[in-house]
C-alpha cells in the first residue's frame, strides 16, 4: 500500500463538514431560547428570518459532508483488505454487509431514541446528540490511525474521463491504427496514473481509443507529453469501464424509486388504515421501522447462514455474485409491490362494504397487514448491497471512491423518477369528474392500480437488468500490475 495519507484526510474533511452543518442547526434550535433572554438583541421576527437561514445552511453542510463522507468511507474501508490474499478478499464482502448494517442500525437509533428526545426535550437537546454522535464516529475512526492501510492518490479522476473525451473529439477525423499497441501507454510496468494498476485494450466503444493515437507532433515531444493531447490506453479503458457499467447503474434506479415508496404513498396508506394495537397507537411513519429491523436481522443471516449454503452449490467464495445479489433485490421489491397492491384492494373492499368510500377516515383493516411490503424490501435492500461491491470491484483501482459515489446516485434519481411518476398519475388518471387513482381520499381512489403498474415496471425493469447483467463482462481480468 502507498505511504500518503491524504486519502485519509478527506474523510476527516467530509466530516468536519457535517460537524459545521450540525452546529448550525444546534444554533438554529437555540436562537428562540436566546430571544428571549432579558439582555436579547434581537426581536421575534429576526429570530424567525435567521432561524430558517441557519436551518437550511446547516441542512445543505450537513448533507454535503455526508454525502461526500458515505462514497468515500466506504472505498476506504474496503481498501483496508488486501486484494492479493484470497482470504482477505473474501472478508472484504462481509465488509460491504457489515456497513449496511450499522447504517442501518444509525438509522434505528435516530428514528427512535433522538426523535423521542426532540418530541419530549426539545429540537436543541436532539441536534445536540445527534451531534455528539457525529464527534464520537470521528473519534472511532480517528482511533485507528496508526494501524489504516493507506492507498495512493491517482489524481482528479474527472480530469482524465474530461482529457480522454477532449482529445477523442480532437482526432474524431483521425484513423485508428491496426494494431492497437501502437495506441500509447507507458513502456514502464506500472501505470502512468498513481495507485492504478495498468489495463489492457479492449474491444468496442473504438471512439475513445482515439484519444491515444500517437501523431508526429507526439512523438517529437518525448517526456512533455500534454495529456490534453495524447491519453494513455489506460486512461482510454477507464472510461469504457465507466460506460460499460451504465446500464447495471441504470437499471438500479427503479430499485430506489420503489424504495421511496416507504416514505410517500406507503404512509399515506397506513394513515387510512386502523393504526391500534389494543391501546397502543402505530404512527404510520413509523412503521419504516420494520424495513429496518428486516435489514438488521436479515444482513447476519444472510452473511453467516445463506453465504455457506450459496457456497456449497457455486463454489465461489461470496456464494453468488454482486449482479445475482442485485437481480434477487430487484425480484424482492417487485414482490413488495405486488403485497402493496393486495393489500390496497382488500382495504378498498373493505371501504366498500364499510359505506366508507366517501368518507376521509380510515378503513378497519389493521396496519399490521404492511408488514410484508417493509420487510420485502428490507430483504431487497440487503441484496443490493451487491450494487456497492459491484461499483468497488468493478472500477478501476484509482476512480473506487468516484464510483461508489456514482452507484450512490441511484437513489437520488429514483427518487426524481419517483416524484415525476407521482406527479404523472393525476394527468393521466383523473379525468372527467374522476378522482383519480392517488386522491386526496384514498378511499376514493384506487392506489392498488398504481402498485398494480409499479409492480408491472418492476418486472420489465428486472428483465432489462437480467439483459444487461448477462451481457457485462468483467474487466478485472484486463488488469496488471
Amino acid at each position: 500500500m502507498g505511504s500518503t495519507d491524504q486519502v485519509y484526510k478527506i474523510p476527516l474533511l467530509q466530516e468536519g463538514s457535517s460537524q459545521e452543518g450540525m452546529g448550525m442547526l444546534i444554533l438554529s434550535a437555540a436562537l428562540p431560547l436566546i430571544s428571549t433572554g432579558p439582555h436579547s438583541w434581537l426581536s421575534w421576527t429576526d429570530t424567525v428570518s435567521y432561524q430558517y437561514i441557519i436551518v437550511f445552511v446547516g441542512l445543505y453542510m450537513a448533507a454535503i459532508g455526508y454525502g461526500a463522507l458515505k462514497p468515500c468511507v466506504t472505498s476506504f474501508g474496503a481498501d483496508q483488505f488486501d486484494h492479493t490474499d484470497e482470504e482477505e478478499r473474501n472478508r472484504k464482502s462481509s465488509f460491504f454487509n457489515w456497513r449496511y448494517f450499522t447504517l442501518n442500525a444509525g438509522s434505528l437509533i435516530s428514528g427512535t431514541i433522538i426523535v423521542w428526545v426532540q418530541e419530549h426535550e426539545g429540537w436543541l437537546w436532539g441536534f445536540t446528540i445527534a451531534t455528539l454522535f457525529v464527534a464520537l464516529g470521528a473519534s472511532v475512526f480517528l482511533l485507528g490511525s496508526p494501524v489504516y492501510r493507506y492507498q495512493r492518490i491517482g489524481g482528479s479522476p474527472m480530469t482524465r474521463v474530461f482529457q480522454v473525451i477532449v482529445v477523442a473529439i480532437r482526432n474524431f477525423s483521425k484513423e485508428l491504427p491496426c494494431d492497437f499497441s501502437l495506441l500509447h501507454e507507458l513502456p514502464e510496468q506500472s501505470s502512468s496514473i498513481e495507485g492504478s494498476k495498468k489495463l489492457e485494450h479492449t474491444a468496442g466503444l473504438k471512439f475513445f481509443d482515439k484519444a491515444a493515437i500517437v501523431l508526429s507532433s507526439d512523438c517529437e515531444s518525448v517526456g512533455l507529453i500534454d495529456t490534453w493531447r495524447l491519453c494513455t490506453v489506460t486512461q482510454v479503458e477507464e472510461l469504457k469501464i465507466l460506460i460499460r457499467m451504465l446500464p447495471i447503474w441504470a437499471t438500479m434506479i427503479f430499485f430506489c424509486t420503489v424504495l421511496d415508496q416507504m416514505s410517500s404513498t406507503f404512509i399515506e396508506q397506513g394513515m387510512v388504515m386502523d393504526k391500534y394495537i389494543g391501546s397502543f397507537e402505530i404512527p404510520a411513519a413509523s412503521f419504516q421501522s420494520v424495513d429496518v429491523i428486516a435489514v438488521l436481522v436479515l444482513v447476519p443471516v444472510y452473511d453467516r447462514i445463506l453465504v455457506p449454503v450459496f457456497r456449497r452449490f457455486t463454489g465461489m467464495p461470496n456464494g453468488i455474485t454482486p449482479l445475482q445479489r442485485m437481480g434477487v433485490s430487484l425480484f424482492l421489491t417487485m414482490l413488495s409491490m405486488v403485497s402493496a397492491a393486495l393489500v390496497e384492494s382488500k382495504r378498498l373492499q373493505i371501504a366498500r362494504a364499510e359505506g366508507l368510500v366517501h368518507r376521509e377516515v380510515a378503513v378497519p383493516m389493521s396496519i399490521m397487514w404492511q408488514g410484508p411490503q417493509y420487510f420485502l424490501i428490507g430483504a431487497g435492500e440487503v441484496f443490493t448491497i451487491g450494487l456497492t461491491e459491484f461499483f468497488y470491484e468493478e472500477s478501476p483501482d484509482a476512480m473506487r471512491s468516484i464510483c461508489l459515489a456514482f452507484s450512490l446516485a441511484t437513489y437520488a434519481a429514483g427518487n426524481y423518477l419517483d416524484s415525476f411518476i407521482i406527479s404523472l398519475v393525476p394527468v393521466f388518471t383523473a379525468r372527467g369528474g374522476n378522482p383519480g387513482w392517488i386522491p386526496d381520499n384514498l378511499n376514493e381512489g384506487h392506489l392498488d392500480r398504481f402498485y398494480w403498474m409499479m409492480a408491472g415496471l418492476s418486472f420489465l425493469n428486472l428483465l432489462a437488468f437480467m439483459f444487461c447483467a448477462t451481457s457485462y463482462k468483467s474487466q478485472r481480468a484486463t488488469r496488471t500490475a
